[in-house]
């Protein structure tokens, strides 16, 4: 099969997110298993900072935004760095030579309606110009929402694309590009398609719900986050329309990179450990840690970790009240936090930190290497969010030996298994759920953790070697999507048989 994803972000090229993880390795892992795989994104200005080698080329074209308006681009060239897999730009300066991918602190770029509408429109272009015949077409959230509806209503369009089948994955549905109605014009599709069963919603043109109407499949990034998008609580306003396509909706776990995230050969780590010496593997990582945090140096003491977004959905609303109970009752726990967001979260964090500085080390920010230094040394990670697609933190935390508590929502759920008695009995337990989404119940959760750290060592080291060994490779994922691939296929190729009468 021939696949193209079309994207906004792949690593290392753009990235704000769990998006940028997918289409930075999917496609490579579906291209090794047989198959011809390319990704389309725009040229954000971050591209070039990336140190991948970047091409021109002979293709450029116009796409005509309005009767008043044709804007230009030209493709450029480059490939996902874990093998040959192409990666296509459309280059618009215009549009995506900015400092930011989507907007600024101050709120998203108001041309945003025109940015990605232009990008649908000049992917398809794009798609019709570098030479393939394409099978698949695997958009990815609301940016791209507008490709399924164009595919299948521009009469222009050669044969091919029009006949290829569409996959729309839903990262995160909290994010659906709404915009006013007036925004339409600019997506080059009949006004008759501004209708409530294709691209309006409350008056509103919606880019992701335009994508869920038209697209063959959908999917999103974990089985649980499948079903609860179909609620109230969790279906940000488009649970009805989700619930219609119920039976094209599809869950498949989000992988991670087994080669980068490996604490066996990871070089991020000052000593390296696998699940036969990950106690002194741990203790080791944990010593360099707390000497370069200024923290106490002990071995005996739980460090707990966190790393992600400052942002109440992760939980942040229940976890500063947990640390600082925690250290002002100076109770026998390290925390270190990496992370950035909200202004209050960064803002209390950092007078905690003042406070308390030999129990708890900050840093604001991102950096990927300390991320993975916080990993391996931690011996709870925390991850109490209110919802969660995916998650990737948790799957990194049961491959470096730190035992996640979570909330058993989305991802969470479908990747982490509650120790209880049953589970610890037939060997299948890998963290600890939370009983209540608040900080009583997390402070239950941690305090679950750390009596079993400190009271049933056989358990709790059998419960670290469980999740060490779990496969979420990529390779499984990929296999999902390539069997998906083959059956939607399989579907669009069919003639549609004639109901009886």
């Amino acid at each position: 099969m021939n696949i193209v994803y079309l994207t906004t972000e792949a690593v290392p090229f753009a990235k704000t997110g769990g998006l940028a993880d997918v289409c930075g390795t999917l496609p490579s892992r579906v291209a090794a298993a047989g198959n011809r795989a390319a990704v389309i994104m725009p040229a954000f200005r971050s591209i070039r900072r990336s140190g991948i080698p970047i091409e021109s080329t002979d293709i450029s074209f116009a796409v005509p935004m309005s009767r008043e308006k044709l804007v230009g681009c030209r493709l450029l060239k480059s490939t996902l760095p874990d093998g040959d897999t192409p990666v296509w730009f459309i280059d618009q300066p215009q549009y995506f030579d900015r400092d930011a991918l989507y907007g600024t602190s101050h709120g998203d770029y108001a041309d945003n309606d025109e940015r990605f509408s232009f990008f649908c429109r000049a992917a398809i272009m794009a798609m019709a110009r570098i030479g393939w015949s394409v099978d698949i077409v695997h958009c990815n959230d609301w940016q791209t929402g507008l490709i399924p509806s164009i595919l299948k209503s521009d009469p222009n369009l050669p044969e091919s694309l029009r006949k290829a089948a569409t996959v729309l994955t839903i990262h995160n549905l909290a994010y659906q590009g709404s915009f006013p109605r007036e925004s339409f014009h600019w997506t080059g599709l009949n006004w008759s398609h501004f209708n409530a069963n294709e691209c309006e919603f409350y008056n509103q043109l919606n880019f992701l719900k335009t994508g869920i109407a038209s697209s063959d499949v959908i999917t999103t990034v974990s089985p649980r986050y499948a079903e609860e998008i179909r609620t109230q609580e969790h279906g940000c306003g488009l649970e009805g329309v989700l619930e219609s396509v119920s039976d094209r909706l599809v869950g498949i776990t989000n992988g991670i990179d087994m080669d980068i995230w490996d604490p066996a050969t990871d070089p991020n780590l000052p000593v390296n450990y696998d699940v036969t010496n990950w106690q002194s593997g741990k203790t080791q990582n944990k010593r360099v840690l707390q000497k370069s945090f200024g923290l106490d140096a002990s071995d005996e003491v739980p460090m707990i970790g966190l790393v992600g977004r400052l942002a109440s959905q992760k939980g942040w609303d229940s976890i500063v009240p947990l640390i600082r109970t925690h250290l002002s009752e100076q109770r026998p726990t390290q925390w270190i936090v990496l992370g950035s967001g909200d202004a209050r979260y960064e803002s209390e964090l950092r007078e905690l930190a003042k406070a308390h500085p030999n129990q708890f080390a900050l840093h604001i920010g991102f950096s990927d290497k300390l991320a993975h230094q916080i990993e391996a040394s931690s011996d709870l990670f925390l991850m109490p969010s209110h919802y969660e697609p995916c998650g990737l933190n948790q799957l990194y935390s049961l491959r470096y030996g730190s035992v996640p508590v979570v909330t058993p929502t989305g991802g969470l759920a479908n990747t982490v298994v509650d120790c209880n008695e049953t589970t610890i009995a037939d060997g299948t337990a890998t963290g600890f759920y939370l009983s209540s989404n608040d900080p009583a119940g997390l402070d239950e959760a941690v305090g679950r953790a750390l009596r079993m750290r400190y009271h049933d060592p056989q358990r709790w080291a059998r419960l670290v070697a469980t999740g060490m060994q779990q496969d979420w490779s990529w390779t499984k994922s990929a296999n999902e999507y390539i069997e998906l691939y083959g059956r939607t296929l399989a579907l669009k190729v069919t003639p549609k048989r004639t109901p009886p009468g």
